[in-house]
């Protein structure tokens, strides 16, 4: 499980992430009517925020205490996650399956005529 997985899991009931952001329950759920958070739901639907709606809540509050109105907020958060996607994809580019598919090329042309690769070694054990 990696860093990611952990922090979107939801493990906080409402009580619990109110001592930590020091924020009421209305002001929690009326965060959520707005779409700025996105807690999970137990069976018995109760509320479970996990790490990143906790960071959320805690970055609210911090905006709403420089003066920044609801408005502001969403449209903060708005292009923070638009700069994150852009930046997930630009980092993950290629697939594993298009970078498998240039490398084992590279392999097969670097044996034709007498030309060599300094990864022929390294990667012709994959794909014999």
């Amino acid at each position: 499980m990696n860093d990611q997985d952990r922090r979107s899991m939801p493990l906080f009931s409402i009580s619990i992430v109110k001592k930590l952001t020091e924020l009421t329950a209305r002001q929690i759920r009326y965060y959520e009517e707005q779409g700025l958070i996105h807690p999970a739901r137990s069976t018995g639907n109760q509320r479970l925020f996990s790490f990143n709606d906790v960071d959320r809540l805690l970055e609210i509050k911090n905006l709403l205490d420089r003066g920044i109105n609801l408005a502001g907020i969403k449209h903060i958060i708005l292009e923070d996650q638009k700069a994150k996607q852009k930046n997930d994809e630009q980092r993950n580019g290629l697939s594993d399956k298009e970078l498998r598919k240039i490398l084992k090329n590279e392999l097969y042309q670097a044996g034709k005529m007498g030309k060599s690769n300094l990864r022929q070694g390294d990667l012709s054990r994959f794909f014999h």
